[in-house]
């Protein structure tokens, strides 16, 4: 929601102080159907041919992310934590082999579905079952573990970030395609030389709308975009990290309640419970959901 204030922010005050100067927004508008075409069709033009189908995919799912903002909230820290926390629980009072049923058919497990959301996004899943699984195969040095765990979120953070780099090439280059579009606009004013001046120079001033439009789309719609998508991804990014210090915790030794607590250290500030609304939310687990 805040990208479209800002975008409409932007061009209510460009175009505002273009008006009150005086500035004539018929020749802009005239303009802008075809300078939008040439700079809009180059621009989608080049992104197709310099990108596969699956970071195209993911800069449009990008898109949606910049409208809709980050995905995790301050809940879905908590319903993480208080996940880790029961099958650590489960491990130190029934053992590994009690933890099969949960990580092999996580959609069945009693202790995956008394959380909320985090339990439908199968990245999230898919790594938590991954690395308890690897502790029931006998993987459980923490260092051993932990360097594998930093080289698969080094890749998935990577993988997650080609949309918003492929999308942040394309806005730097606007600027240029405005010029293309400023380009063919000179050409087509110099085929109507011998027009009155009156013609000549609407002609002039919609070829310059092509300049004026790659600058303004570039600066203030197309890269701050790209830039909050990566803003978006690293934030995202952060419930990795807890599950990271978790689990590690976790094979340290450690109660499950100190790895909670460890795990809850590694949250966002802004997102982080306290310690008593954690502790609160732990102690409230029903023990069915252990069985």
């Amino acid at each position: 929601m805040l990208v479209i204030i800002g975008i409409v922010i932007t061009l209510g005050l460009v175009f505002g102080g273009f008006i009150s100067h005086g500035g004539n927004m018929a020749v802009i508008i005239g303009a802008l159907p075809t300078e939008a075409m040439v700079i809009g069709g180059a621009a989608l033009g080049s992104f197709i041919t310099g990108n596969g189908g699956a970071i195209i995919k993911k800069a449009g799912k990008g898109l949606g992310k910049v409208v809709k903002g980050p995905k995790w909230k301050a809940d879905d820290y908590k319903d993480l934590l208080c996940l880790l926390f029961m099958l650590s629980k489960l491990i130190k009072t029934k053992g590994v082999i009690a933890l099969e049923a949960h990580i092999e058919d996580p959609h069945e497990s009693k202790i995956f579905n008394h959380v909320g959301k985090v339990k439908d996004d199968h990245h999230v899943v898919d790594f938590i079952c991954d690395y308890f699984r690897m502790t029931t195969m006998n993987f459980d040095d923490p260092h051993q573990m932990e360097d594998v765990m930093l080289k698969e979120l080094e890749k998935h953070h990577h993988e997650e970030s080609e949309g918003a780099h492929a999308l942040a090439i394309v806005g730097e280059a606007f600027p240029a395609l405005g010029i293309v579009a400023a380009v063919l606009g000179v050409i087509n004013t110099m085929s109507s030389i011998d027009q009155p001046v009156e013609i000549l120079g609407a002609l002039i001033g919609g070829a310059l709308v092509g300049t004026f439009l790659g600058i303004l789309v570039s600066y203030t719609i197309a890269a701050p975009m790209a830039s909050r998508l990566q803003q978006i991804i690293d934030e995202e990014g952060h419930i990795y990290d807890v599950m990271k210090d978790f689990i590690i915790a976790h094979l340290q030794g450690n109660a499950p309640q100190i790895s909670a607590e460890i795990g809850r250290k590694a949250v966002p500030g802004g997102f982080q419970p306290s310690f008593y609304d954690l502790d609160e939310m732990l102690q409230e687990i029903p023990n069915d959901v252990f069985a």
